[in-house]
């Protein structure tokens, strides 16, 4: 029957996909809060997200016919998600939903307790949850990790689950006149062959605001003067028609001297590659400033299928003489802006590489083995060569010293190891130690694995400090108003870690489990009284127990008549 139905979803598709067309998620008015392939931390954001009139319930109905393929529960990310499978060869994707529809409710509440588990993550066969074209099948909400209101709504392949600008399949129900915004520059040197006014820094403007001026003065822009490699960036974003919120830029265009020499169209989003807008965007940057860069050149490790470049988009600057350089951005919609700056060809010392305690080369494998901390990178983790050096400190309040990993904060695409010895071993519970980040008095857990001294963890970018810590507290359980438990027919727990964070938690009543749902914006989890589960007229023993990631347990117990 599977096959059956996956060969028609395959001639349906073959046939009819250039004629696609759906309904509404919503029966109110489609506005963005924000679009597709949106600039977002480490991924592009997938989908376009919904408003919902500032609130949460709004109906949720099924775009085409198909078939529920997928059911996620988490406490993060797209929190209650639905994906339904359609014989257009497409899967549309509803995320952060407050509740599912009735049915479905049903379904998944059945495997949650067949698992013994809140968070799910479900693949479903075509015959068991059938929708058609226009069925309620959730309501929204804000759960997972939302920042508000909204629906998260996406449009994939289903074969290989790339996403698609889902707003392509409804330009005709959202007006949009207004064009994208240039908010900034910058031109990059490439190391020990580019420099930009006698520095081997970037160099970064912010544009269109009017500075003051005395009487009769002339403002004049920064003179850029160059030599070697370099390549551009731009900081942008796009606006639309009706509101006042920010969205990420669609198409991004760069020539020279009348010449395109760069262009790149988010499309599409492939989330084996979403990470690569690390390499796409001025990381660095991003991560001291939270301000987007984009780079308008090719690092050799970025492999994004969104690009068109003339030498991977790196001018060479030659010859002393002014050249004209040229940004266009354009929307969906085709508005367009254009940007006009020059560059000056101009004879200087190119800065050579910085002294390194190691070289790492993109393409290969790195490893660097000190006495006290080493680290390996596996191919593929870097974007662009990098210099490499490690900065050590000897502290008095960690059980190792601290170490400064980078001079500056690299994206890895790939996780790597990063392995300190300890200087105070003292520790009896060896699951107790945990490698640590540290931002200025705040730690942030990393954990890790003992061994033989050391502990070993994966990090995903460098740049930040790091040290051995311990964790010996066990998380805090605190009830919520129990006394009102049996009257509201809720319970709710809050539960709190002071370190390492929550790994697991469980509860039961008279040693069955029961069902407690929790949200990552907050620490209560609660646990809805269930006819179906609870018998009425006796006295029940809740036990709530709960671990933290280095293994300290805490448990709660409490009765109660229902």
């Amino acid at each position: 029957m599977k096959k059956i139905i996956s060969l028609l979803f395959l001639i349906y598709s073959i046939n009819s996909i250039a004629q696609v067309t759906y309904r509404s998620p919503l029966d109110i008015p489609l506005i963005l809060s924000a679009n597709f392939g949106e600039l977002r931390p480490n991924h592009f954001h997938s989908g376009i997200d919904l408003k919902t009139q500032g609130v949460i319930n709004k109906p949720v109905y099924s775009i085409g016919d198909g078939y529920v393929s997928r059911i996620s529960v988490s406490p993060s990310g797209y929190g209650l998600a639905l994906y339904i499978a359609h014989p257009t060869g497409q899967t549309s994707v509803y995320g952060h939903m407050e509740k599912f529809a009735p049915k479905i409710v049903e379904y998944v509440k059945e495997k949650q307790y067949e698992q013994e588990t809140y968070r799910i993550d479900l693949s479903l066969e075509a015959t068991e949850l059938p929708v058609k074209a226009g069925d309620l099948v959730a309501y929204s909400g804000n759960t997972g990790s939302s920042g508000g209101p909204h629906v998260h709504f996406e449009i994939r392949n289903t074969e290989d689950q790339v996403a698609l600008d889902a707003l392509e399949y409804y330009k005709d129900r959202i007006n949009d006149n207004t064009s994208p915004v240039v908010k900034g520059i910058a031109v990059y040197p490439v190391t020990g062959k580019g420099v930009v006014n006698n520095s081997n820094e970037p160099y970064r403007k912010i544009i269109g605001a009017v500075q003051p001026k005395k009487k009769g003065a002339k403002v004049k822009p920064d003179s850029i003067h160059v030599w070697g490699k370099i390549g551009a960036g731009v900081y942008a974003n796009d606006r639309m028609t009706g509101t006042n919120n920010i969205y990420g830029v669609k198409i991004v265009r760069l020539s020279c001297d009348g010449k395109e020499i760069f262009s790149s169209d988010v499309s599409s989003v492939d989330f084996d590659k979403t990470r690569m807008i690390n390499s796409m965007t001025d990381f660095d940057y991003w991560y001291r400033k939270k301000i987007f860069y984009m780079k308008s050149f090719i690092e050799p490790g970025n492999t994004l299928q969104i690009y068109q470049a003339v030498d991977n988009g790196y001018i060479d600057i030659n010859e002393e003489k002014e050249y004209k350089l040229k940004y266009e951005l354009e929307d969906l919609y085709g508005n367009k802006t254009s940007y006009s700056f020059n560059i000056y060809g101009k004879k200087q010392d190119i800065p050579q590489q910085e002294n390194c305690e190691q070289m790492m080369a993109w393409n290969e494998d790195n490893y660097y083995n000190g006495n006290m901390f080493s680290i390996s990178l596996p191919k593929g983790a870097l974007y662009t060569d990098l210099c490499f050096n490690v900065a050590r400190t000897p502290s008095a309040n960690y059980k190792s010293a601290t170490y400064k990993v980078a001079d500056k904060y690299v994206p890895l695409d790939k996780p790597c190891e990063m392995t300190i010895k300890l200087t105070k071993d003292s520790m009896i519970n060896k699951s107790q130690y945990g490698i640590v980040r540290i931002n200025g008095n705040r730690d942030s857990w990393v954990g890790g694995k003992y061994n033989n001294g050391a502990i070993t963890a994966r990090i995903r970018e460098l740049g930040g400090t790091y040290a051995v810590s311990t964790d010996t507290q066990a998380p805090t359980i605190t009830p919520v108003l129990p006394a009102k438990w049996v009257t509201q027919g809720e319970i709710k727990i809050r539960l709190t870690d002071n370190k390492s964070g929550i790994s697991s938690y469980r509860g039961t009543i008279d040693g069955q489990f029961v069902l407690f749902e929790n949200d990552v914006k907050s620490p209560v989890y609660s646990y809805k009284f269930d006819p179906k589960r609870l018998t009425k007229g006796k006295i029940h023993t809740l036990i709530f127990t709960a671990k933290d990631a280095c293994g300290n347990e805490s448990s709660y117990e409490y009765e109660f008549k229902y």
